[in-house]
């Protein structure tokens, strides 16, 4: 499993997953990678921040000194909570339910969970359409 920025021709910023490296260009050659603000499917690879190692040698993405950092940290906290408080929390059961909706076996409703590494893997391969909820620390000042 793989996690890009990406960047379409507008200019627009956002994050996938894939199931390998070159499963980013597979798709992106079928035309299936589009940006979620305009849908261009002129969609490249943007340089990524280096990640951090945590004690368990996962990987995270960090950022400092946007001049707009409290802005941006408020409005994917406001996300998070919007999708939270409005969907249905469904735990580790994330990628099964998430599989039922996306073929239409029970009817559609937001949902939002946990799945592991293989799971969200098995879901990009499937085609299903879903994000990462952003994991907003605590302010710190």
């Amino acid at each position: 499993m793989i996690h890009y920025s990406l960047v379409c021709e507008n200019e627009h910023k956002f994050e996938a997953w894939f199931a390998n490296a070159g499963a980013f260009d597979a798709q992106s050659k079928r035309g299936i990678v589009t940006c979620p603000v305009c849908d261009s499917r002129q969609v490249h690879k943007a340089l990524m921040a280096p990640a951090v190692s945590r004690a368990n040698s996962e990987k995270v993405s960090l950022s400092i000194g946007h001049p707009q950092h409290d802005q941006i940290r408020a409005a994917l906290r406001a996300m998070r909570d919007k999708v939270t408080s409005e969907a249905d929390y469904v735990g580790d059961k994330f990628a099964e339910e998430a599989r039922k909706i996306h073929f239409k076996d029970v009817e559609a409703r937001g949902i939002y969970g946990e799945a592991t590494a293989d799971e969200v893997a098995a879901l990009v391969e499937d085609g299903v359409d879903f994000m990462p909820l952003p994991n907003i620390p605590e302010d710190h000042n």
